[in-house]
């Protein structure tokens, strides 16, 4: 398996099988046999939101399976596969035609060792019945390329390439001979056009004949293979169901190219395994068409033996209601699918877990292990590194590379690598480019980074649109644009979680960030998190119920005013249930700290973080707590509410000095609560070692009966 390529083992693994290794019944890298699990293989779909690193595991399948078994990779997402080329008639283009055409031309190169060429008689047919008509005199050298592109599908075409070229010119200008210039392109002109076109290349490729025999059994053709390649061409040109149904053909015709390559008794004994065929985003583009066109394909009988493996973004898509679903590692010795009536059920869905601390950790020494130097890596880094990213491949990598380059000038703490220049890898002319603009770039759609930082500060739908109607985005965005951005989220697996709008604890901090350096004086974030205080302040009822008080405090830390947090967390802390009262203390120190604030959120003072001294009590001299409260009290909570601050901050390193502080004020707290005694004794235990070994801090589960349901967090 490839550098950095960890937590895919029951992917690639050679011995015992992964699943590559069953469904292809090739080991990875290895001419070596595996046996087929399936005898029919399922159609595999690899599930996941942004960043976890699915593009990659189609690129290390191609290297695997590259030379011993034909392969094709493609992007529905590339320009390729999306845009009408320029000059070529939009009747006689789709995204599933080329990616069709692209997929065979893959497929044919390189040539497996020991084995012959692989000929699309079938398919080339169908191209060139499909773009046999639409071209005009202006488009000679358009269609004479299109149509050698397409006839260098078959052997004959490959050995006597000059031939072929020859072929090409002379269809093409018969083809183009044949324009009217006037009116629709009628029935009557497609026979013509492909009379033509059979005029010129039955004969002399037998190969093409062959092919083009195939389509008598097409609808409409009454056993008349040149009537079905007319068929198919109207088909195509006629758009929607027709045309869909005339790439579904097209596609049948390339499986059934393939498995008469494998059929043969002489290829029979040269080749092993399964071809693959690898789809990359294929939510997008020609991908859906591609999908169903091939479950549809093994639904209604037409079998094949591609082993097919496509790179979802999300974990669900509407074309896939019935397809099995297991995790990666579930799949590792057996894939647990058994295929039903429906189509969708031919699918295996296979989702891709977020990468352990362990397997961070190895994904950064890989990156920080080259052969020219060898960077010494923190031992607390890349479990940090693993807190901040939630286990994203992409995060480590990138951090990885930011740790590569910045160690020797000092760069530490995650935060310092997120804002830290990065290059890309051996250009030495370009400027250096934040990490965490680099990381946005990749794991948020184009065109929505801006909206989404803004959004990332809140909580829900109701406190998104408060946004909106605040005018804290653009005016044309409104309410209907944050329901269309969270349904927009959620499709690609990135749905909201309890208490915050982008669900994603990673995203979430990325954008944050972006948001707070988007201008020098932090001033569009002060007015942000004002007009989010502002909407919770007006809502009816208590507003110290904990439910709806943690979110104001949460806001105004954000803003670097404690004093609230404090007082609120210190007069409650004997008159609200004990759950509530951890809850919130967690809720509100999730806010974001990247330096000291002043009260109207100004930076103020040197650069570095202050939580730590309040944490240990070297600020308590200084502190006086307000008339008529307990001062000891006062003092407790403030050091425990920056402890929690600090520890859970993903962009620093744990602080072992602060843990064990949160330890001893958690733990003296619980002597004087007799009511919470049992929880905040047993989150003095559990926190600091959390915190130290990068986990999230939850409140301990308590007995039966322990929590009044009045404090979770909605």
């Amino acid at each position: 398996m490839g550098r950095g390529l960890h937590g895919r083992g029951a992917l690639f693994e050679a011995q015992p099988p992964g699943l590559a290794s069953r469904l292809t019944g090739l080991r990875p890298y290895q001419l070596l046999t595996s046996p087929y699990e399936h005898p029919e293989p399922p159609f595999v779909v690899l599930a996941g939101a942004r960043g976890l690193g699915k593009s990659t595991v189609l690129a290390e399948l191609r290297t695997a399976y590259r030379g011993h078994t034909p392969v094709a990779l493609i992007d529905c997402e590339a320009d390729r596969l999306t845009r009408l080329p320029d000059g070529r008639p939009a009747a006689t283009w789709s995204p599933v035609w080329q990616a069709l055409t692209t997929i065979a031309e893959q497929l044919r190169e390189p040539v497996v060792h020991g084995a012959g060429a692989i000929d699309f008689p079938r398919l080339e047919a169908g191209l060139l019945a499909v773009c046999a008509t639409g071209w005009d005199a202006r488009d000679e050298d358009s269609a004479r390329e299109e149509a050698r592109r397409i006839l260098l599908l078959s052997d004959p075409a490959r050995r006597w390439s000059v031939i072929a070229q020859g072929w090409a010119t002379r269809v093409a200008s018969r083809l183009i001979a044949n324009v009217s210039g006037t009116g629709p392109v009628g029935q009557a002109f497609i026979e013509a056009t492909l009379d033509t076109l059979f005029d010129l290349v039955w004969t002399p490729n037998g190969l093409l004949k062959a092919g083009a025999d195939w389509y008598r059994d097409y609808p409409g053709a009454s056993g008349d293979p040149k009537r079905g390649l007319i068929e198919i061409a109207r088909d195509f040109r006629a758009d929607g169901t027709s045309r869909t149904d005339a790439e579904r053909w097209l596609l049948r015709a390339l499986l059934a190219d393939l498995g008469d390559t494998y059929r043969r008794r002489w290829e029979r004994m040269r080749r092993v395994g399964r071809p693959v065929v690898l789809i990359d985003n294929v939510q997008s583009g020609p991908g859906p068409g591609l999908m169903m066109a091939v479950l549809k394909e093994r639904s209604d009988g037409v079998g094949d033996q591609v082993a097919f493996f496509a790179a979802l973004r999300g974990d669900r898509h509407p074309d896939l209601p019935d397809a099995v679903r297991h995790p990666l590692p579930e799949v590792g010795r057996a894939s647990g699918w058994v295929p039903g009536a429906s189509p969708s059920s031919r699918a295996l869905l296979v989702t891709l877990p977020p990468l352990t601390p362990e397997e961070t950790r190895r994904v950064i020494a890989d990156v920080c292990a080259t052969e020219q130097i060898r960077v010494e890596v923190p031992p607390q880094l890349p479990y940090a590194i693993h807190r901040l990213t939630a286990g994203s491949p992409l995060g480590a990598a990138l951090l990885g590379e930011a740790v590569r380059q910045t160690r020797p000038a000092g760069a530490v703490s995650p935060g310092e690598l997120l804002t830290a220049g990065l290059k890309p890898e051996g250009d030495v002319t370009s400027d250096p480019r934040p990490v965490y603009r680099e990381l946005l770039d990749r794991l948020v759609a184009p065109g929505i980074a801006e909206e989404l930082a803004v959004l990332a500060t809140a909580h829900d739908g109701d406190s998104a649109r408060a946004l909106a109607q605040g005018r804290r985005l653009r005016d044309s965005f409104g309410a209907s644009g944050v329901n269309r951005l969270r349904t927009q989220l959620t499709s690609e697996g990135l749905p909201p979680a309890a208490g915050y709008f982008v669900g994603d604890p990673f995203l979430r901090t990325l954008l944050l960030l972006r948001l707070h350096l988007d201008d020098a004086d932090h001033g569009r974030w002060r007015a942000v998190h004002r007009s989010l205080l502002s909407h919770y302040e007006g809502l009816p009822g208590s507003p110290d119920a904990p439910a709806r008080a943690r979110y104001r405090l949460h806001h105004e830390l954000a803003l670097g005013d404690t004093a609230d947090a404090v007082e609120y967390l210190r007069d409650n802390f004997r008159l609200i249930p004990p759950r509530a009262w951890l809850e919130t203390l967690l809720f509100v120190t999730a806010a974001p700290y990247y330096h000291a604030h002043d009260p109207h959120g100004r930076d103020i003072g040197a650069a570095g973080d202050h939580r730590k001294a309040v944490a240990l009590a070297r600020t308590d001299a200084e502190e006086r707590p307000p008339d008529g409260v307990d001062p000891v009290l006062h003092l407790t909570v403030r050091r425990l509410l920056h402890a929690v601050w600090q520890v859970t901050d993903p962009l620093v390193l744990p602080d072992v000095e602060v843990a064990d502080r949160m330890h001893f004020d958690l733990e003296q707290l619980s002597t004087v609560w007799p009511a919470g005694s049992e929880l905040l004794y047993r989150a003095a235990r559990q926190w600091p070692e959390n915190a130290l070994a990068g986990r999230p801090l939850r409140v301990p589960a308590g007995a039966d009966g322990d929590d009044d349901g009045s404090g979770g967090l909605r």
